[in-house]
């Protein structure tokens, strides 16, 4: 007599979706506990020589800009501006790259995705 409808190997494919679901679930809480650790970190960059110095948190938001007394000219605010945007953009990318890789640790480089 031949088995009726199911999967081959009777309840393999059940216990394997379970499996998956455990392995999501753990990657998901480890995924929060990393994201909650990188927020408490902070970043800094510096531009202009170390003459403008900007620190980010792991929350996207600036902690500190700290600048040199003698790159505050009144005559040209300009260069003060870029640098701080440089600096800036530069803290912000060490945030991100630090994210990027402690979430590429946890999923094996699969990006966010699960291996199946």
């Amino acid at each position: 007599m031949a088995k009726r409808g199911g999967f081959p190997g009777g309840m393999g494919m059940p216990g394997n979706m379970n499996n998956l679901m455990k392995q999501a679930q753990k990657m998901q809480k480890q995924m929060e506990e990393s994201q909650k650790e990188l927020e408490t970190k902070e970043f800094t960059a510096t531009a202009g020589g170390g003459a403008v110095e900007v620190t980010v948190s792991g929350k996207k938001e600036i902690t500190k800009v700290k600048l040199a007394e003698e790159v505050v000219d009144p005559d040209d605010i300009e260069m003060l501006e870029d640098l701080i945007v440089a600096a800036t953009n530069e803290a912000l990318r060490k945030m991100e790259e630090a994210t990027t890789s402690a979430m590429a640790k946890l999923t094996g480089g699969f990006g966010g995705g699960f291996p199946f």
